[in-house]
């Protein structure tokens, strides 16, 4: 499902391991630039290009059950564990939380929160779960994934579209923080071509898990040419 407005509540019975990312931007020559890091092959999402982030420990609650609260510590220790920097959690604006299929073998439910980097803040990465950085602008970060170059998954690339229709980064800021955060539940399912499509709220097939079907369109058509936005129902 996709939603506006709605809280999300800590579930002891929910298999999915909470977890938060931080998006981080900043203004450069080719326009915003979003920063982001590539995984070690061997951990979880392996290679994969992300932003800094990872799973919300108990120690992010402080002091009490908040879980949008442990969500900002969260963010802003992974940010200093996996880049060696400090954003402050109070200045993130809460734009969407993501939640993978059930049948996903491990599965992270994750809020996705956005701030303006420090310009001078260095970023040092930790060499281990961490292999790189880079600052990108977005739009070249969703090329170089059509042209093979990068890995990314689909809340990732779904991200980097939205952050790609805003300049600068005052901007973009101030769009997530003018709508209600937008709450995923990702349906995947093969059309009949043998592409995977992942699926959410207002797609005609998010139901029923049917891609083929005729009708509104919110989805990420995931072909081994490039991913394609396809999206009637939803404002980015």
């Amino acid at each position: 499902t996709i939603s506006t407005g709605t809280s999300i509540k800590k579930n002891t019975d929910e298999p999915a391991i909470p977890a938060a990312t931080v998006v981080l931007l900043r203004d450069g020559a080719d326009g915003v630039e979003v920063l982001m890091l590539r995984k070690n092959a061997r951990i979880d999402f392996g290679g994969m290009w992300v932003f800094p982030g990872g799973r919300i420990d108990p120690g992010d609650y402080q002091g009490g059950d908040d879980l949008e609260a442990a969500a900002r510590c969260a963010a802003s220790r992974e940010a200093q564990e996996e880049a060696g920097i400090s954003p402050s959690s109070n200045q993130f604006v809460w734009f969407a939380h993501w939640t993978p299929p059930a049948s996903t073998a491990r599965r992270y439910a994750t809020w996705f929160f956005a701030a303006e980097a420090e310009i001078d803040e260095p970023i040092k990465v930790d060499g281990g779960e961490i292999e790189e950085h880079a600052w990108i602008n977005p739009t070249a970060a969703l090329a170089k994934h059509r042209a093979d170059e990068i890995d990314l998954a689909p809340p990732t690339w779904v991200t980097l579209y939205e952050l790609s229709r805003y300049q600068p980064t005052a901007a973009v800021l101030k769009h997530l923080a003018s709508r209600e955060p937008k709450i995923y539940e990702t349906h995947v399912a093969e059309r009949s071509d043998g592409v995977r499509v992942a699926m959410w709220h207002g797609d005609v097939g998010y139901v029923s898990w049917d891609p083929n079907l005729d009708g509104d369109r919110h989805r990420l058509v995931m072909a081994r040419g490039g991913f394609t936005f396809e999206n009637t129902v939803e404002n980015y």
